[in-house]
């Protein structure tokens, strides 16, 4: 499906999936299916699927650091042990059973809900963020795990890197949110030249679902920066409860 039509879908639907893939995580659950409803083979969507990515956390990254928000050289480490995890994620990539995945995947935002709604709150003005020794070497092999998964598919990890910086490393969301955009273009870069040398890219179709998403992040980054914490926390909490309403209830 590729009437003229499909071209301004693409666009809306990538400014969405920007848009929440920002500030909280899950926006794949959405294009995947849009992409896989155009004609696209699963294996091939989730590819050209990561086009749309790359460059959508390439802005998200530049709004934050518009705003003064960075995490380097934290950011950079668990970055490139995510890259490693996700080369290997994209390789196995190519069989994924939609429906089991779909009900895994429920499973777990079920869990980050729990987690969300039941841990006590971080006072990050009395905590000091954890970055360093042994935070540091935590944060690497866990990303290394994550990249995997990343690589894999994508969908939903958001929310794990979210939940990970800012209960482990006393991240504020906000900060965390620039710490999740950066690793995953880290480890996007990785898994979409995996995707590309398996002929498993459409790039014209990944650019103009690029177009929206890139605007979305940017101005999800920026909006995530003045509104705070709060905002963010309000956002994801409901982000997590659709979407594991729909990966249950519903296949990819």
């Amino acid at each position: 499906m590729e009437e003229w039509y499909s071209y301004p879908l693409l666009i809306l639907v990538g400014f969405v999936v920007g848009f929440i893939n920002t500030i909280a995580g899950g926006g794949s659950l959405l294009s995947l299916p849009i992409l896989i409803f155009m004609g696209l083979p699963p294996s091939l969507a989730n590819g050209t699927n990561r086009v749309a990515i790359v460059i959508q956390t390439l802005m998200a990254t530049l709004g934050f650091r518009s705003k003064g928000v960075s995490t380097f050289p934290f950011n950079t480490y668990i970055g490139l042990s995510a890259l490693v995890g996700a080369i290997i994620g994209a390789k196995l990539a190519v069989d994924i059973n939609e429906a089991i995945f779909s009900k895994i995947l429920a499973i777990v935002m079920v869990v980050v809900i729990g987690i969300i709604v039941l841990k006590p709150k971080i006072s990050i003005d009395h905590l000091n963020e954890r970055l360093q020794g042994k935070y540091l070497w935590l944060g690497m092999i866990v990303f290394f795990f994550l990249g995997i998964y990343g690589g894999f598919i994508n969908a939903g990890i958001g929310f794990l890197i979210i939940l990970y910086l800012h209960y482990v490393h006393h991240m504020s969301l906000v900060r965390t949110n620039a710490t999740k955009v950066f690793v995953v273009f880290i480890y996007s870069l990785a898994a979409l030249v995996v995707f590309i040398l398996s002929d498993k890219v459409n790039f014209k179709i990944g650019l103009i679902l690029a177009l929206g998403n890139a605007t979305g992040a940017w101005i999800s980054s920026r909006l995530s920066v003045r509104k705070g914490d709060g905002f963010v926390r309000t956002f994801l909490i409901i982000m997590v409860t659709i979407l594991a309403i729909k990966l249950w209830f519903f296949e990819l």
